[in-house]
């Protein structure tokens, strides 16, 4: 049964972000929308939920259908309530008191402690605010429920818990996800939407097989394209030899055949499409200095603590060497980020942490989850010939070929898109030619493209590394070693696997 059909869809908002979209929703489809940032996900979104209208096209929805939105942010005005009571509130007044039974079924079903069911929304973690979201609109019984990058701020164990709920939802219940993490499209959709200007794409397979067969078909395209294209001029050539020998012999016959082959090498580059290229985000670059020491950071069985005092878990004795991209691994709370800031203080200071061990030589690129070292009411301008010996006009044109325009640049990066940030966090780590990477959460906000330019950076320029991370695809794709906190320890493992594996069952 459709649910939804949308028609020759498309949108604008001061550039066109898609057009002649056609796409049906069935009952019981997972659909995965993969796009770019900036690139219309959250618009496209909002126009089936009914928020925004379409720039051109029509939507139809079945009769009566309930389409349930869960948007990345908290509305200001439910900071202050309870976890229970902003999902209560939802049902009309006249149910709440015969059916308040639906909330607890709801946080029942994604297990929410009966503890954290009584904080505001304002004392919880962005994990527990996001699920709260979802809560709040799927106790309204939706038949789409549709969700915009729902894995943004959850730990390992939330994202396997919601992978779970998710395919565990009635079959004929539809749902619309728009994210930027793979592992989490592959494990819950089973159609993908690539949603593009002109000409989006739909499969009917969960993303990673989605994407294979998008790369083969815009090669395709683009083998098509450059034999048309070599086509067309071959029979230009031919015309124009033709066409000298009907001047000089007189021929109406030869006259004909030219205007004959100029002809269909028009239509051939008329017809021609160049395969799809991404409109760039910003490109991401990294710097590798390089450095003559083997060892780079020695731990000496270091006590990682909480600010109390607390311990959290000890080293052993380590060793980052060069080459390495070490992945930190632990459940949220281990002390994975305390560690990365005591390494950070040793490599700042050498007598700062008395177990951690630099070698002089190390020059930090650090980068954390909340993006700290851009200053909120600094421009990207600011932020860029502030911390480099940069010429205005060598500072412009590197934002812009980090993806921001002259309007952009003169913004607070407050007021930036989570995407605009990370890439100029990157532009940043790329400035200072670090031979060490000290990286938490370094993926959050990027889109896929700037997911995947991350890891080829990172394994082209060979960077030594330490990173947290809750990306799966990011991690395989990056680690060549894996650091696990496991029972106040710090332990080497071979694989990632088993600690997601465990992830996956704590959820």
């Amino acid at each position: 049964m459709t649910l939804i059909n949308l028609r020759n869809f498309g949108a604008t908002l001061g550039a066109p972000l898609f057009a002649n979209l056609n796409l049906t929703v069935d009952a019981g489809d997972r659909l995965g929308i993969v796009a770019a940032n900036g690139r219309g996900k959250t618009t496209l979104l909002n126009c089936i939920a009914g928020k925004l209208e379409p720039t051109t096209g029509d939507i139809t929805r079945a009769r009566g259908l309930r389409v349930g939105y869960v948007e990345q942010y908290v509305p200001a005005n439910l900071l202050d309530v309870s976890f229970y009571d902003a999902v209560l509130r939802v049902l009309p007044k006249e149910q709440i008191a015969s059916e308040s039974w639906r909330v607890d079924v709801t946080l029942d079903s994604l297990a929410v402690p009966a503890e954290m069911r009584e904080r505001t929304l304002a004392q919880l973690s962005g994990g527990w605010q996001r699920l709260a979201m979802l809560a709040r609109v799927w106790v309204t019984e939706p038949d789409v429920l549709m969700l915009d990058e729902p894995t943004n701020h959850l730990d390992l164990a939330k994202i396997a818990l919601l992978e779970d709920w998710l395919n565990a939802l009635p079959r004929d219940v539809s749902v619309m996800i728009a994210s930027h993490d793979r592992a989490f499209l592959d494990a819950v959709s089973n159609r993908t939407l690539f949603l593009r200007q002109e000409q989006s794409q739909v499969y009917a397979l969960p993303y990673s097989r989605a994407r294979a067969a998008l790369d083969e078909a815009d090669a395709s395209e683009e083998r098509r394209y450059q034999k048309d294209m070599k086509t067309a001029q071959q029979l230009r050539k031919q015309a124009a030899k033709l066409y000298n020998l009907g001047v000089n012999s007189g021929s109406d016959l030869l006259t004909v055949k030219t205007k004959q082959l100029k002809a269909r090498a028009e239509r051939l580059e008329d017809a021609a499409r160049p395969g799809y290229q991404e409109r760039s985000a910003g490109a991401i670059k990294l710097a590798n200095r390089g450095t003559q020491a083997k060892i780079l950071v020695t731990l000496e069985d270091a006590s990682v603590e909480t600010p109390d005092g607390t311990l959290l878990f000890k080293t052993g004795r380590r060793w980052i060497c060069q080459g390495d991209r070490i992945v930190l691994l632990g459940a949220n709370g281990a002390g994975k980020t305390r560690l990365v800031e005591m390494i950070r203080s040793a490599i700042a200071d050498q007598f700062a942490v008395e177990a951690i061990k630099a070698t002089p030589s190390l020059v930090l690129g650090y980068s954390d989850q909340s993006l700290s070292n851009l200053g909120q009411d600094d421009t990207p301008l600011g932020v860029v010939t502030r911390l480099f010996e940069l010429g205005e006009q060598r500072a412009r044109t590197l934002l812009a070929g980090a993806g921001m325009n002259i309007e952009m640049q003169g913004r607070p990066v407050g007021r930036l898109s989570g995407g605009q940030k990370a890439r100029l966090a990157m532009l940043v780590l790329r400035l200072t030619n670090p031979n060490f990477y000290l990286l938490d959460e370094p993926t959050n906000h990027l889109d896929i493209d700037g997911q995947e330019a991350l890891e080829g950076e990172l394994m082209e320029s060979e960077a030594s590394c330490l990173l947290v991370s809750h990306d799966r695809s990011f991690v395989r794709s990056v680690g060549n070693r894996f650091w696990l906190i496991d029972r106040k320890r710090l332990v080497e493992v071979d694989s990632p696997e088993e600690f997601f594996e465990a992830a996956r069952t704590q959820g």
